[in-house]
């Protein structure tokens, strides 16, 4: 029997590494993305990108607008991204954090996974090299998970609920699972591990505030980036992201005529 499972693609290393374990260990993935309203929303192509070389079963890009709460640099033009930070000094949860993101992110992979009868989501948050996002620590993803067996139906074990038209009450009691692969490894262990599994880095991309296609380098996502690459003895396959003049292939925009 074939294992479906739901996976968060943002077009990062992160997630195209989460992807390659999910597929190593024999899931058949569905692949979801967001047009949230980012400003780094070249993202999306990179997803597009990843998930046709990996063939992932389906690939869902929803869009809805974050950006009309404001609270983030990601998705309010009138903050700026953090630049130059000491990475190894932390200074409270930076403005790029996007309120409640990955809380509505799994929401709706929960929604995709409940009429795929799909018990397995993936998410390739990350509690070491990481900005201070609450959104990604185990505590959250622990949460959300019990949160999701008692807020669903297929979750709850049958006749819990009352029938419903053409159907029985209640699932099949089979617990759905957050997987959290990368959760307890740093940047340079998670592309070691995508580098075992033939994960293509030159395919993501990772700046928070991009210009015309390059990276800041500045940014935190750029230095967390370099740092694993260098700590891994090699160069970034996407392009070098010292500073904003080195160059990083120009991914296809969503608006690009093809």
């Amino acid at each position: 029997m074939t294992k479906k499972a739901v996976l968060l693609l943002s077009g990062g290393l992160d997630s195209a590494t989460a992807l390659a374990i999910a597929e190593a260990q024999g899931f058949e993935v569905y692949a979801l993305s967001f047009a949230y309203g980012q400003r780094h929303f070249h993202e999306l192509s990179a997803a597009q990108n990843i998930a046709a070389r990996y063939h992932v079963k389906e690939h869902r890009v929803l869009t809805f607008d974050l950006g009309a709460f404001g609270g983030s640099a990601l998705t309010e033009n009138g903050i700026a991204v953090p630049k130059d930070r000491d990475m190894d000094k932390p200074g409270g949860i930076p403005v790029t954090y996007v309120p409640a993101r990955n809380t509505i992110f799994l929401s709706f992979a929960l929604a995709w996974a409940e009429v795929l009868k799909a018990y397995d989501i993936f998410i390739g948050v990350n509690a070491l090299d990481y900005s201070g996002y609450p959104d990604c620590r185990p505590e959250f993803i622990r949460a959300f998970e019990n949160m999701a067996n008692v807020a669903t139906a297929y979750a709850l074990p049958p006749s819990t609920l009352p029938p419903q038209a053409g159907g029985e009450g209640g699932g099949n009691g089979r617990r759905i699972t957050i997987h959290t692969p990368l959760i307890n490894l740093s940047k340079a262990e998670i592309i070691r591990k995508g580098l075992e599994l033939g994960v293509d880095y030159a395919l993501t991309t990772s700046c928070y505030d991009p210009q015309q296609g390059r990276a800041c380098g500045r940014c935190d996502a750029c230095q967390l980036r370099r740092k694993g690459f260098e700590e891994n003895g090699i160069s970034d396959p996407a392009g070098r992201e010292a500073t904003a003049q080195d160059p990083v292939p120009r991914l296809r925009l969503p608006q690009d005529k093809k």
